[in-house]
């Protein structure tokens, strides 16, 4: 069917219209609505067009909603075509149910059909008409992606070989000419117990990226490297800062952007939010790759984490927004009321972290914070130790025996005291002792320097005001 677009799944048992990325962000359409493609992957269409597939879940429903797509000019303003592949049910295929889970468009809901699955289209924004599912070469297939490989144009499926004590391996097997069926095995990472695996290609390099199995919990996102998909491979290795749990991802997909300049390559992960699935969060980060040096000790992946920044899909480059001002903690015009109170933390920017806010009548304010009038970035830099049993806070921790998750915090974020119409949530992922990461919200604050931003939640470091996004982009 080479005139066929075709769609593969694992089956299992905003409001501005952003022109910067900013991870972590709520992302909405062209429409105002939460872009909903989750555990997707992006690719470039013939028609010179961005088309993301992921899956697609709202508010109130936990899993088998479907396959949505998007599409865009320049990775940050998607408009939204509809559901994919609906999951409706298909004569002779009882895989397709809202009773089944689809996942990484790419099982029934407790994971035991562990198959992968076709869908073709004449046209690429689809829909897709079901064709198939099957066990990839009699295994197993869990965390499922695809990989093409631009020298000779075959294309690969990337998978876990599920969750028995008896089956942790991570496979590449070959499709056929037609990317219709799975050919052969190319390679097999025995006993590696890994998931959600893709493959980023440079000159010289193959590099699989793949996630710890802990469910929607972000961990440490590692990866390998080879001269050949047939190996040998490397040892993985981690590709972002230990403790910060991949920036709270899981790894997802990637994509390569070949520009007239430079090329990029884009790691596209998830922020899970088992809470609220539909609330998860995109982190796309661009990665740097260094495999240039003969020497293999040199040959390196990792993530750059940018709060905000500008991405030109022409040239392929991108340029880290500068912020306009930077506000710690420990400046003398933050002021806590209720319990909050200022300490001591070698780790923090300013060496003061603002602690204690719990409850309505705890709270952190920044005061004389300088504004455009305009709605602007504002990036949270915080430690949340909730899952640590911090404070008078519930639960237990992961580094406990029998500690539960607690995922993340929600605190309130008001804007020059205005509780009714400048209020909004602010998502405090949990994060290691003394690791401080940072959550964004697009807030309008008035012209000038008398702003106030009063903030609960968890221990604030600082919060970074960035400018407005630019209206144009240069070519």
């Amino acid at each position: 069917m080479p005139n066929m677009w075709k769609l593969a799944c694992c089956l299992f048992a905003a409001v501005s219209h952003a022109r910067y990325i900013v991870p972590g962000a709520r992302w909405y359409d062209t429409d105002g609505k939460l872009i909903s493609a989750h555990a997707g992957g992006v690719t470039l269409g013939k028609d010179g067009k961005f088309w993301w597939f992921g899956e697609y879940k709202v508010e109130g429903q936990t899993e088998g909603g479907g396959v949505s797509v998007y599409s865009s000019d320049d990775l940050a303003t998607w408009t939204h075509h509809g559901l994919a592949l609906r999951a409706a049910p298909v004569e002779g295929h009882p895989y397709i149910s809202p009773k089944n889970i689809i996942q990484r468009p790419q099982d029934n809901s407790s994971y035991g059909l562990l198959l992968q699955g076709l869908a073709t289209s004449p046209n690429i924004s689809g829909p897709y008409t079901f064709v198939s599912a099957t066990a990839p070469l009699g295994n197993w297939s869990q965390d499922f992606g695809m990989f093409t490989d631009y020298k000779d144009g075959r294309s690969y499926s990337l998978y876990s070989n599920g969750d028995s004590k008896y089956g942790r391996d991570v496979y590449i097997t070959a499709y056929n000419e037609n990317t219709t069926a799975l050919d052969e095995v190319t390679y097999r990472f025995d006993k590696f117990d890994l998931e959600a695996p893709s493959i980023v290609q440079t000159e010289k390099s193959y590099y699989m990226l793949a996630s710890h199995k802990r469910g929607y919990r972000p961990n440490n996102v590692v990866a390998a490297r080879a001269d050949s998909l047939g190996g040998p491979w490397s040892q993985f290795f981690m590709i972002a800062p230990r403790n910060t749990r991949t920036f709270n991802s899981q790894s997802g997909s990637n994509l390569t952007i070949a520009g007239t300049k430079k090329t990029t390559y884009l790691y596209l992960g998830d922020q899970w939010d088992s809470n609220s699935l539909w609330e998860s969060r995109y982190i796309w980060l661009p990665m740097e790759i260094d495999d240039d040096d003969d020497d293999d000790s040199k040959k390196t992946l990792e993530l750059v984490w940018n709060d905000v920044y500008d991405l030109n899909v022409k040239t392929g480059e991108w340029t880290a927004v500068q912020p306009l001002k930077t506000y710690p903690a420990s400046d003398a015009n933050v002021k806590t009321s209720g319990k909050a109170f200022k300490q001591e933390a070698n780790f923090a920017s300013g060496g003061y972290v603002a602690t204690g806010i719990y409850g309505n009548d705890s709270t952190v304010t920044f005061t004389g914070i300088e504004g455009t009038g305009k709605p602007q970035w504002v990036s949270f830099y915080y430690q949340n130790i909730d899952d640590m049993g911090f404070g008078d806070q519930p639960g237990g921790t992961p580094d406990r025996i029998g500690g539960s998750w607690q995922l993340r915090r929600i605190s309130s974020v008001v804007v020059n005291g205005d509780v009714s119409g400048n209020m909004q949530t602010l998502f405090q992922r949990d994060t290691h002792k003394g690791i401080i990461l940072s959550t964004p919200l697009q807030l309008t604050l008035a012209k000038g320097s008398n702003n106030t931003i009063t903030v609960g939640g968890s221990d604030l470091d600082s919060n970074v005001v960035y400018p407005p996004e630019s209206c144009s982009r240069k070519a």
